[in-house]
């Protein structure tokens, strides 16, 4: 994996040499007093835009409709990168391309690691989760890349990014200053609707036929979970026994409701709930957004409020 992620560095830096910085020259330009912000997904992205306001244009490389965990940067990805002011991006393993990139480039530039803010979790394996036989052979632990699924670590990673800005930018430190303080209420007051929900909820379990890439928000208002995958995995067909052990512990532990998460084909939540007579829904992550959500405004703290009127809908 190393020498094929490797290869494809090499094969993008040198792509960048012959391409030529013109078009980036030319967005710089068109937008000299503004600064540049890049990231490569939506949270980091919308927390960005809500700090910065109007003194920065900000870019997310994820095109809408995107799955993250494959994505890998283009060319223009690169130039993007090497000529903004603060580069914006996750870690972890869906992000082993960014460290090559961030040491070939000439002129360093400003980041904020999303998994350096936060005190970040090793990816776990719930009773009844299929797991690529591959990470089993792995000695080393993986981190759970999703940190910002919590709210307490949304409000810790919009705080990194303020005070990058600060850094960055003195002049309208005020205005970050300013703008955070209003976004970190809005977050806070979402973590504290959430509590209040959970506090009045007598079984709190919640099943997904899906990958769970919500470790971080279950372990913040302590939630049990069963999943047919980790958050990382690759795999979409499961084994015969986790689809018999995910409507055994349905028909337990009497749920109501089947979670799977934005872009996938919930034919594994489909087939669970014609099991057991459940329904299904959406409980979105927030790695990315749809073409659609994008065009209607969608932000972290409306995608998060979304999920919680799924679980007022879902659970007693």
């Amino acid at each position: 994996m190393k020498q094929i992620t490797a290869f494809f560095l090499s094969f993008l830096l040198m792509a960048l040499l012959f391409s030529g910085c013109a078009p980036a020259q030319s967005a710089t330009s068109a937008s000299e007093q503004t600064l540049q912000i890049v990231s490569t997904i939506f949270p980091s992205y919308d927390f960005a835009r809500s700090i910065a306001g109007e003194n920065a244009q900000v870019t997310m490389l994820l095109p809408p409709g995107v799955e993250s965990h494959p994505y890998e940067p283009t060319p223009q990805d690169i130039i993007r990168i090497q000529e903004c002011d603060l580069f914006l991006y996750t870690g972890g393993e869906s992000d082993a391309w960014v460290d090559g990139i961030l040491d070939s480039l000439e002129t360093p530039v400003k980041t904020v690691k999303m998994m350096d803010c936060v005190e970040v979790a090793e990816e776990e394996t719930v009773e009844g989760m299929q797991v690529e036989e591959e990470a089993d052979s792995h000695e080393e632990h993986a981190y759970d890349e999703h940190v910002w699924t919590s709210p307490q670590n949304a409000i810790l990673i919009s705080q990194a990014i303020k005070q990058a800005l600060c850094e960055i930018d003195p002049d309208h430190a005020q205005t970050y200053q300013d703008n955070s303080e209003k976004y970190v209420a809005q977050l806070e007051q979402l973590d504290q609707d959430f509590r209040d929900f959970f506090a009045g909820v007598s079984n709190k379990t919640l099943v997904f036929g899906d990958r769970f890439p919500f470790l971080y928000f279950a372990q913040t208002y302590d939630i049990p979970y069963f999943a047919a995958f980790p958050g990382c995995s690759s795999e979409t067909e499961p084994s015969a026994a986790t689809i018999a052990f995910l409507i055994e512990k349905v028909k337990e532990e009497n749920i109501r409701t089947i979670f799977y998460i934005e872009f996938s084909n919930h034919k594994v939540a489909d087939s669970i709930a014609e099991a057991t007579g459940a329904k299904t829904a959406l409980f979105h992550s927030c790695h990315n957004v749809s073409a659609q959500e994008q065009q209607e405004g969608a932000t972290y703290l409306s995608l998060m409020r979304q999920n919680l009127e799924t679980l007022k809908e879902a659970l007693d």
